[in-house]
């Protein structure tokens, strides 16, 4: 899959998550290449794409350990109920070494899922981790 393909079915996921939800899920979606052990923004949608550059590690949080050990398969995915206002609230590995990166600028993982709708609001991000499965993203640019 093409980092162009990958934005597209990233957006039709994230729409479709706003449809079932009421409202975004995630505001925040970032694909950052951790190859190499350098970390590359590849795509970003969002309210502060410097900003997001600036405090990546930091607002990582929980899952920074985690997604920098890169030792997940395409479509995996983690999520960290403690993500407080820019601290990241989940990722997805789209391919060896790239990863989706999903967060609400403005409410925790904890928040987003006492919500009933975030149960039929997983649907789509389930799909689209499955697509990812049978596709991975292997181009970087």
């Amino acid at each position: 899959m093409t980092l162009d393909q990958a934005n597209k079915i990233i957006r039709t996921c994230a729409d479709k998550m706003t449809a079932r939800y009421g409202r975004a899920v995630f505001n925040e979606w970032a694909i950052v290449s951790l190859a190499g052990r350098k970390g590359l923004l590849l795509a970003y949608d969002g309210p502060r794409k410097e900003e997001f550059r600036q405090n990546f590690l930091a607002d990582a949080g929980s899952l920074r350990a985690s997604l920098l050990s890169q030792q997940h398969h395409t479509g995996d995915f983690e999520f960290a109920q403690d993500g407080v206002g820019t601290g990241f609230e989940a990722f997805m590995a789209l391919g060896k070494g790239i990863y989706l990166i999903c967060n609400n600028t403005v409410q925790s993982m904890d928040g987003i899922t006492k919500d009933p709708l975030w149960l039929s609001a997983q649907v789509p991000f389930l799909d689209l981790s499955d697509q990812f499965r049978f596709d991975s993203l292997t181009c970087a640019r």
